[in-house]
């Protein structure tokens, strides 16, 4: 017998609490249909100072799980999980934007063998949500989407479904109203089955507690930091690339000026030569910064290193096998040229025509001993790597107990 339990975090919702109870548990049969035998309906009262509660308590069908105090609208649902006894566990809203009539579609999807189903508020059903939300899910669904490679429509989705298995891999999640999104972010990257169902988004019901400064910002936040936690080379090394790109974009562009017979930058190229300057620098770091701690991320959760950048690899070997002999070879490079722009300044060669080639020497030199100085690094955590894989390779395997593996 499968059941489901469905949690309503609920704060100060006096006004709809009753109507949307009242929707949840008119679905049993069509959930039954669905597939599901038994309805659960927790509701938390996540410290109201309304009548929310006693509201709740007075509905037959409804189990109410009280804080004490408001912790948040994460920290509401975790306490219904916790609570839940279905095999299949979904939540929505107190203030009737979801439509639980839709929660049969979603249960047949994840009885169908997806992990986690997303009510989707932007892929094509009727939706009332206003403009600046609307714009704010587009800008973080896309954001998601980059950044773990797999499209979604709705990555802050308040109406789900998801076996109960999935919250061990999702886990630890906010407290806040973050933990939507920050769900999504989390199966991506764990590699959970996610569908997305297309359901319509009404007003809802009393004042919204949601600031899209506010709130935005932190989602912005938790998005970014969950990322770096799984892959963190996706983040680092685009922004990385992209400082790169302006570096030899500015690069190319004043070696064509020279050879046009240009000398004098004038206020504008040297800005766009100051930015280069930066942008490189900074560019390789932060893209050894990432290939490093992808290490570090792996010797953490003891598996595979991942090299997500692009999705496939470019190279036989990892990049950072390279960044040995590009370091050397952009060395001697760098000496090279500026023992030849100081011998030719010692002949009599005017300044206004060397400084160019002594600045980019001291670039070349400065991001070939940083990438040098990562290959050092980079080549102790795969010792450490190879070393924690061949441990675990090698334990002894008791009766019954399979020797654990490198994910």
């Amino acid at each position: 017998m499968t059941t489901l339990s469905i949690v309503i975090p609920a704060y100060n919702e006096e006004n709809g609490i009753a109507d949307i109870i009242n929707r949840v548990l008119a679905v049993r049969n069509d959930l039954s249909q669905a597939g599901i035998q038994d309805l659960e309906l927790l509701v938390v009262d996540d410290g109201s100072r309304d009548r929310t509660a006693a509201i709740v308590e007075s509905m037959p069908g409804a189990t109410l799980i009280r804080h004490p105090q408001n912790k948040g609208y994460g920290a509401a649902l975790k306490t219904g999980f916790a609570a839940a006894r279905g095999e299949l566990i979904g939540f929505l809203d107190a203030d009737g934007t979801y439509p639980p009539e839709y929660f049969p579609q979603l249960c047949a999807e994840a009885l169908n063998g997806t992990d986690l189903v997303i009510g989707s508020r932007m892929a094509g059903q009727d939706s009332k949500m206003p403009l600046t939300r609307r714009l704010g899910n587009y800008f973080f669904a896309g954001m998601i989407s980059l950044l773990g490679r797999q499209r979604i429509t709705d990555s802050a989705s308040g109406m789900r479904v998801f076996n109960r298995e999935v919250l061990e891999k999702v886990n630890p999640l906010p407290d806040g109203l973050n933990l939507t999104p920050i769900m999504s972010t989390r199966a991506l990257h764990e590699h959970i089955t996610m569908k997305e169902i297309p359901i319509p988004y009404s007003e809802r019901v009393g004042r919204s507690k949601l600031s899209v400064i506010r709130d935005g910002s932190i989602y912005l936040q938790s998005i970014t930091w969950t990322v770096l936690t799984y892959n963190p080379v996706r983040v680092l090394g685009m922004i990385g690339l992209g400082g790169v790109a302006v570096a030899i974009a500015v690069a190319l562009g004043l070696v064509a000026a020279r050879i046009s017979g240009v000398t004098d930058l004038g206020p504008w190229g040297v800005a766009a030569l100051f930015w280069a300057l930066v942008s490189g620098v900074i560019g390789v770091s932060l893209f050894a910064l990432g290939v490093t701690f992808n290490y570090l991320v792996s010797l953490f959760y003891k598996r595979p290193i991942r090299q997500g950048l692009f999705g496939k690899p470019i190279f036989t070997q990892p990049i950072d096998h390279h960044f040995g002999w590009m370091g050397l070879v952009g060395l001697l490079v760098g000496v090279v040229i500026a023992v030849v722009s100081l011998i030719l300044g010692a002949n009599g060669w005017e300044i206004t025509r060397l400084w160019f080639y002594l600045l980019s020497s001291a670039l070349i030199i400065l991001v070939s001993m940083q990438l040098m100085i990562y290959w050092i690094l980079l080549r102790v955590l795969d010792e450490l790597y190879q070393r924690e894989k061949s441990v675990e390779t090698h334990i002894p395997v008791k009766s019954g107990v399979a020797s654990p593996q490198a994910q």
